[in-house]
Parts: C-alpha cells; structure tokens; sequence
C-alpha cells in the first residue's frame, strides 16, 4: 500500500457514506526521529475490515489497526500516540527510532 491522493481518499469515503459505512480516516499529525511516514501520510479503514493508503507499515500499522477497530466500534476520534524508539524497533527488526503522532477520525454516515 501506497499513500493515498485526496481525491482517491474523498471518493472512498464517500462510497462508505453511501454504503451506510463508517470509516477511520488515520493521520500522521506529527513526527519526531526516524519514522516511516512523515506528517499528512494517510490511511483509511472501514468497517468491513478493508483498509486504504499507509501509516508506515509493520508493527504501527497494526497497532493502528487496533485502534482504528476500536474507533470503528465506539464512534469516538482521538490522538494517538506511538513509539518507535531503537529499542523496540530493534527488538522487531525496524530501522525507524521515532514516535508518530496519529489522528485517528471517525467519519459517521450521514
């Protein structure tokens, strides 16, 4: 998976809308250290369990995976905080050493 242009991300979400979905508009709001994302980096996840564009890939993505299910189900949005210090990104075999600040935003049908 890519990052993912406005219009493709505007039209999914629009096609969620129109399916009745819910969708999770993931966004790297900040970084700090090596990351594999930078700031504005996108990702889309939707109910059905199909997602769209990229956070970074590994072991944050899944862990915003998680989080966006759990926004799925509660409707709420809220910052998310991740880190990927040396430590762990060594411990998991990553080069990244940073932390990323991730939006993740509940997009209700109307």
């Amino acid at each position: 998976m890519g990052t993912l242009p406005a219009a493709d991300l505007y039209r999914q979400i629009e096609q969620a809308n129109q399916r009745g979905e819910r969708v999770v508009v993931a966004t790297v709001a900040r970084t700090r250290g090596s990351t594999p994302q930078q700031r504005g980096a996108k990702m889309l996840f939707f109910a059905s369990g199909e997602a769209a564009g990229t956070v970074g890939g590994g072991c944050v993505e899944a862990e915003v995976w998680a989080e966006a299910r759990e926004a799925l189900r509660s409707g709420q949005s809220a910052l998310h905080h991740f880190s990927l210090t040396a430590e762990e990104a060594s411990e998991e075999g990553m080069v990244c050493g940073g932390t990323m600040d991730i939006f993740l935003d509940v997009w209700k049908p109307t």
